[in-house]
């Protein structure tokens, strides 16, 4: 058993990051905690970079793990972990002030609760910190590895809470700086879609053909008007558009598959 944190003491938490090339960034994500939690353990796919080099001198602990999908990479990290309370964090994420205090607040002794979620919010490159109104979406990150884990499924990395869990929410935000540019967004994307085309195979999953009608206008609505980028104006148009066609592609390229498995079953 970890024991309760004093006022000298780090909190007896785990925080894990996996990373991929991400030395643009992952210093600011290691900063944001390695001050205040017991350990950060960064887990690598193969970086051709400086992260690894980096990390380590951030002082965290930096182990190999070869590239099998998101939630394997996090089921990994976590299972690297000593602590039962874990953190996750990615490259691209900085846990604010705000939040770091609001955490730290919570182990006196220990946190009356089992599963914390949290707003992440995103910052484009031309930002210094998230506009208001901006979007944010929740995500499980604080919790105790005996009432939840990350899922196995390689393109959905989401915390999957036992039965009977106790679920809090915090109110600090996580700084997420996704995007590095509209050009490394665009291969991003391409990347993903082939991982979701291939998760929906593997589930016997069919997409409708009308989808293709259907799916980029409906996401630019949901990009515009639900996910508030109307408030960044013609910037705002760009986004919208740009995750529009980010849904549609894998709509597309589910389409263009089941064409070719239905031309070689003819055959």
């Amino acid at each position: 058993m970890s024991k309760p944190v004093t006022s000298t003491d780090k909190l007896p938490v785990s925080v894990f990051i996996i990373t991929l090339n991400e030395d643009d960034r992952i210093e600011t994500a290691i900063r944001s905690v390695i001050q205040w939690v017991d350990e950060v353990i960064v887990v690598d796919s193969g970086s051709s970079d400086r992260t690894v080099e980096l990390a380590k001198a951030c002082g965290a602990k930096v182990s190999h793990n070869d590239w099998r999908g998101y939630g394997e990479q996090k089921r990994h990290a976590e299972d690297l972990c000593k602590h039962d309370w874990l953190l996750n964090i990615d490259a691209d994420e900085e846990i604010t002030t705000a939040l770091r205090d609001e955490i730290v607040s919570l182990f006196k002794p220990f946190p009356d609760t089992d599963i914390c979620r949290v707003e992440i919010l995103d910052i484009f490159p031309h930002e210094d910190k998230a506009k208001k109104w901006a979007y944010g979406y929740w995500q499980y990150r604080l919790y105790n590895r005996h009432k939840g884990r990350f899922s196995d499924s390689s393109v959905h990395d989401t915390v999957r809470p036992l039965p009977k869990a106790r679920i809090d929410t915090l109110k600090a935000k996580v700084n997420h700086r996704s995007m590095r540019s509209l050009q490394v967004s665009v291969a991003k994307m391409n990347r993903i879609s082939d991982m979701q085309v291939n998760d929906m195979l593997q589930r016997g999953r069919h997409i409708s053909r009308w989808r293709l009608l259907t799916e980029f206008p409906l996401a630019f609505l949901k990009g515009y008007v639900l996910r508030r980028q109307f408030i960044y104006g013609f910037w705002g148009m760009a986004l919208a558009y740009n995750y529009a066609f980010s849904r549609f592609l894998r709509v597309a390229k589910m389409y263009e598959t089941e064409l070719n498995q239905k031309t070689r079953r003819d055959q």
